[in-house]
C-alpha cells in the first residue's frame, strides 16, 4: 500500500470536511426555506380565514411572535414573522423555490417584487458567478 504524505492527507481531510459542510449548509438551508414557506402559509391562511383578501390582523402576528420568541429565540420577532407571510404570498407554489437561494435572497427579492409591483419572472442564480439573473 502506497503512503500518502502528510501534505496530501491533509489536503484530502480539508476538502473531505469542506465538503461536507456545503452539504449541511444546502441542507439546513432548504429546510429552513421550507420550514418559513409553510409558517408564511398558515400566517396567510389563518389571516384570511377562507376569505379572498385578508384583514390583516397585526396583533395576532405580533401575539404570536412573543410566543413564538419565548420559546424558540431570536428569528420570530413581528418583522420576520411579516416576511415569511410575504414570502408565501409572492411565491405560493412550494416547488418554485430555488434551493440554491437562501433566505436573505429572497427577502431581497420579496421586497423588490413588492416595490416593483411584478409577481412573476424567473431568477436563477449564475453557475460561474453566483450572482442572480432575471
Amino acid at each position: 500500500m502506497m503512503e500518502i504524505s502528510e501534505d496530501s492527507l491533509f489536503q484530502s481531510v480539508k476538502e473531505i470536511i469542506r465538503q461536507s459542510h456545503e452539504k449541511v449548509f444546502r441542507i439546513a438551508n432548504s429546510t429552513l426555506l421550507f420550514a418559513y414557506w409553510q409558517i408564511g402559509k398558515l400566517i396567510a391562511e389563518d389571516e384570511q380565514q377562507g376569505k379572498e383578501r385578508a384583514e390583516y390582523g397585526k396583533q395576532t402576528l405580533k401575539n404570536l411572535s412573543k410566543k413564538l420568541s419565548l420559546e424558540f429565540g431570536k428569528g420570530f420577532d413581528y418583522p420576520n414573522l411579516s416576511n415569511m407571510r410575504k414570502f408565501y404570498t409572492i411565491f405560493p407554489i412550494v416547488d418554485t423555490l430555488s434551493l440554491q437561494l437562501s433566505w436573505s435572497h429572497y427577502r431581497l427579492l420579496s421586497a423588490r417584487m413588492i416595490q416593483s409591483k411584478k409577481a412573476i419572472f424567473t431568477i436563477k442564480p449564475d453557475k460561474t458567478t453566483g450572482m442572480l439573473q432575471t
